[in-house]
């Protein structure tokens, strides 16, 4: 894929995600080709969060947006510095900020000017003091080397036309003995090439999922160890609502993906 299909696909992900953003708008997790056709907090829950974790984030941070529940895997600690790649309205950033506590920081990074005012607005909001929200792409991140203790991320590396450049760029900033915690969409199978085109399912976290042992050899390259990627197949349930009367539900699942910078 040259850098011009690079440009143009981030294009359409930018702007779709900031009529997301603007509440005009859906994307991942909330139906790419349509409405949606549950609350927010319904599809939460389906994801794997608690309503005590939904609970008492600001209104408006939560838009439905994932494929999963980073924060299930993180086992974030106080003091703990966060990455959310592709933070959108902030919930996991409020979330993770709970979790780090005011001796801790999260941060999150997101490619979308909308998105990062909305979470920034969502921040002051709820009076979130150790969160900030950067505008910046996912494989051009704009954090110094070795300062994160933890990436997280929920279904959004799959939107990236350059997936090895972004985890390049997650081991770079990861300190050593740091951690990655993401869920996203892969390929359980090879897409036929007519979904892979589909520009709709690529901004709807289809078109551009990669297959599991891609992921595995492109976060080896970038020089992670313990790699740990773990598909569930009850996901299927909820991306077939992504593009309903298509199959796209016999190619993707979520996973949870795991891997460690080493210490030395």
């Amino acid at each position: 894929m040259d850098n011009l299909k690079h440009d143009e696909i981030r294009q359409a992900v930018r702007q779709q995600y900031g009529r997301v953003a603007n509440g005009e708008g859906s994307g991942c997790g909330s139906a790419c080709c349509g409405a949606p056709t549950t609350s927010v907090a319904s599809l939460s829950q389906g994801l794997g969060y608690s309503a005590n974790e939904t609970g008492g984030v600001p209104a408006g941070s939560n838009l439905g947006l994932g494929c999963g529940n980073p924060q299930a895997i993180a086992a974030l600690k106080p003091g703990e510095v966060v990455l959310d790649l592709g933070s959108g309205g902030g919930f996991d950033c409020f979330l993770a900020a709970r979790q780090v506590g005011d001796s801790g920081r999260v941060i999150g990074v997101d490619m979308t000017p909308d998105m990062v005012s909305r979470a920034r607005q969502n921040a002051a909001q709820g009076g979130y003091r150790n969160t900030e929200f950067r505008l910046g792409e996912i494989e051009h991140l704009p954090l110094a080397d070795a300062t994160v203790d933890v990436i997280i991320s929920n279904c959004v590396i799959n939107l990236s036309p350059d997936k090895p450049r972004v985890f390049a760029e997650a081991y770079r900033v990861l300190k050593p003995g740091g951690r990655l915690a993401i869920a996203d969409v892969l390929a359980l199978a090879e897409l036929p090439e007519a979904m892979r085109q589909d520009l709709a399912l690529y901004t709807g976290c289809v078109a551009g999922a990669s297959r599991v042992a891609e992921v595995e050899a492109m976060l080896r390259e970038s020089g992670f160890e313990q790699i740990r990627i773990t598909p569930k197949d009850e996901s299927k349930r909820f991306i077939r609502d992504w593009a309903p009367g298509s199959s796209v539900g016999d190619y993707v699942a979520s996973a949870n993906i795991e891997a460690v910078k080493p210490v030395t």
